[in-house]
Formats: structure tokens, C-alpha cells, sequence
């Protein structure tokens, strides 16, 4: 009995070691003998472009959305695909080697072009923001400064990318500086009898309960240049209200002059403040009539939250029902604001104009000479 039961175990034995065998390769040591000589792989091992199992011997790469494929029985496109259809699997280490322009597991996101130059960021398409600053899109609050950006669900979400470029900079690469914005003093107004105007913005205060509540309380102004470039002011304080309103407004717009003007590179170089109350709200019209500002500017954006200890600039915040307030531009400018004035051609290794025979300045809005 004992030697039959021997008999049996060594049968069986030989049995496996078999079915063992018949398997190719032993599957490499990545997977496991099945039925018929057939290998399992474990997950990422396979062969081929088929990705048969085979013997197991070569690795599978990632797989994401497609950029491009043929559509499927529905007219779907972008299935999922090994190196998202734009990189070729290396099977010896598992990954993809992508082609130009694409990057990252799976070659699943664009590169930005010249990695933006090294004077931008390279931002996802749901990153990237909407125009200038964020009143440009939303009225209502005062957001921060940051400009608005959008939900997007696209199938190139989180694989597309394009490149947002630091102040001063610009083209889809970041690689050329920026040159002064201003008038074209050839412009012709269409009624020279009447006042040369100025763009006039016009921010609107609703105080939460009561105008006093915002008594030596503090905010501040930012200011977003043609060139991109970011300026915040000192804080504007409030001043206290008095039985005067007219002395008590006509402080306030002194605050708000001095802080705008104070700001760096004489980037405002010269503004007027009117501020009045009506129907609970408080009114602030700012005229830019300055050389560097004149024609259109950028919505001011106005930083009423409270910013405390560490913050830049350190402010109170000011107590303000939502939903009303805003920043629009009330009057238009009779100026224009072009590059170099229209006048002159933008260096942009230098971001400096050349100006046209017969023409001057920073950004060639000076004539020098009477054709």
C-alpha cells in the first residue's frame, strides 16, 4: 500500500512538472502556467502589439486617453490607448518613448512650446485664465486679483497645456519682451470742440448696515499694466466721518490719489478722484489723464478683504454686502493704446520702440517733426 501511494505522488509529480514545461519560457517569471500550456500574465507583461501573453516577456506601457484614433462603432473617439497614441513603447523598461511636443506618463500632456522660454508657466487649458483680471468676467464682488479661470471638462483635460507668461512677456512661447503701450498722436478726435476725455472707472462701496462701519477701516487698490505687470497700493484708509461729508469724501479721494500716483515706476502717473455717497452707496470715479495711462486700461481691482499679520499689504478689510459691489469703466477715453503708439516697431529682444522718423518717447507718442 505504502509503495502504490509513492507510485501515485511520483506520477503526479511528474505530471506538473509537465504542464510546467509546456509553457514558453516558464512565462519568464511573469505569470503563471494555465490550461493547455498557456501563460497568465500578471499585470503590465505580455508580448507583442498585440499584448498576447505569449511568454510573458516584454512589458506592457501605460495606457490614457488618446490624442488621435480611429472612431469606434458609436463615432466615439479618444479610447484609451498605450502612450495615448503618440509615443512608442520601449518593452524592454515599460516606458513610453514619447514624440515631440508630448510629455509624461503616457505621453498623456502636451510640452509647451520652448518650455515657455523660461518667462512664463506652462498651465493646463482649465488653468488658463480669462482675459486680464477677473471684473473683466464677473461683476458683483470684489474678487481677488487673480484673473477668472473656468471648469473645463473637455477630453483634454489635464492633457492639454499652453504657456501664461510672466509680466512683460508675451507671444505662445514667452519669448519676446514686451514694448510700451500708448496713443497714436496722429489719432483724430471727431469733435475737437468739445473736452478731450479720459477713461473714467468707477468702483461702487455697499457698506454692510451703514456707511460709518467702514470708519478708519482699510483697503487697497491693484493695478494691472498693458504689460502685465501687477501693482498694489499702500493701504487707503478710511477717514473718520465727520458732520461734514464733503470734507470727509474729499479726504478719502486725496487717500486714494496718493496711493495710485505712489505706486512704482510712475506706472499711474497722474489720476483724479471725485468719491460721493448715494442711496447707501459709496461712489469712487477715478480718471486716468495721465501720459502712462492714457486710452484704455485694465479694470482696477480692489482688495477689501482683510489681509492681518505677514499679509502685503496689511489691511483692516472693509464690511460689505455681496453682490454689489463692482468696477466699471463709465466714461471712454478718447485716446488709444497701442504698441509703441502705433508710431514705432517693437523690439523684442529689448522690449524698447523704435520709433518712425519723426517721432519720440518711451512708446513714440511725441512728435518731433511737422509733415
Amino acid at each position: 500500500m505504502l509503495l502504490y501511494i509513492s507510485y501515485l505522488i511520483l506520477i503526479l509529480s511528474l505530471l506538473s512538472s509537465t504542464k510546467a514545461s509546456s509553457c514558453d519560457n516558464s512565462c519568464s517569471g511573469h505569470g503563471f502556467c494555465g490550461f493547455e500550456g498557456v501563460c497568465t500574465c500578471y499585470d503590465n507583461w505580455g508580448l507583442g502589439l498585440g499584448h498576447y501573453s505569449g511568454d510573458c516577456s516584454q512589458r506592457i506601457c501605460p495606457y490614457e486617453i488618446a490624442w488621435v484614433d480611429t472612431p469606434d462603432k458609436l463615432g466615439d473617439h479618444h479610447s484609451y490607448a498605450e502612450c495615448s497614441a503618440r509615443g512608442i513603447c520601449n518593452r524592454d523598461t515599460g516606458e513610453c518613448d514619447c514624440f515631440p511636443g508630448y510629455e509624461g506618463k503616457a505621453c498623456a500632456r502636451t510640452t509647451c512650446p520652448n518650455d515657455c522660454s523660461g518667462h512664463g508657466r506652462c498651465l493646463y487649458i482649465e488653468d488658463l485664465p480669462y482675459d486680464a483680471v477677473p471684473l473683466n468676467y464677473r461683476e458683483g464682488y470684489f474678487l481677488e486679483q487673480y484673473p477668472y479661470t473656468f471648469s473645463y471638462y473637455g477630453w483634454d483635460n489635464k492633457k492639454s497645456r499652453g504657456c501664461y507668461c510672466d509680466p512683460g512677456y508675451g507671444e505662445l512661447d514667452c519669448s519676446k519682451r514686451l514694448c510700451p503701450y500708448g496713443t497714436d498722436v496722429m489719432d483724430q478726435r471727431s469733435n475737437l470742440e468739445v473736452a478731450v476725455k479720459h477713461q473714467v472707472q468707477e468702483i461702487i462701496f455697499d457698506p454692510f448696515y451703514n456707511i460709518k462701519n467702514l470708519t478708519s477701516k482699510s483697503f487697497a487698490l491693484t493695478f494691472k499694466s498693458r504689460l502685465n505687470e501687477t501693482f498694489t497700493t499702500i493701504p487707503i484708509v478710511l477717514p473718520q466721518y465727520t458732520t461734514t461729508y464733503s470734507t470727509t469724501y474729499h479726504s478719502l479721494a486725496l487717500n486714494i490719489k496718493s496711493a495710485l500716483e505712489g505706486l512704482p515706476n510712475q506706472v499711474v502717473d497722474k489720476v483724479t478722484v471725485a468719491v460721493n455717497m448715494a442711496n447707501a452707496y459709496l461712489y469712487v470715479n477715478i480718471t486716468f489723464s495721465g501720459d502712462s495711462v492714457q486710452g484704455p486700461q485694465n479694470l482696477l481691482t480692489v482688495r477689501a478683504y482683510e489681509c492681518g499679520d505677514g499679509c502685503t499689504p496689511k489691511i483692516d478689510g472693509l464690511q460689505l454686502l455681496p453682490k454689489n459691489q463692482n468696477v466699471t469703466q463709465v466714461q471712454v477715453s478718447d485716446y488709444s493704446s497701442y504698441e509703441c503708439g502705433r508710431r514705432g516697431k517693437c523690439d523684442y529682444t529689448t522690449g524698447i520702440c523704435s520709433c518712425f522718423s519723426g517721432y519720440t518717447g518711451v512708446n513714440c507718442n511725441v512728435i518731433t517733426s511737422l509733415v
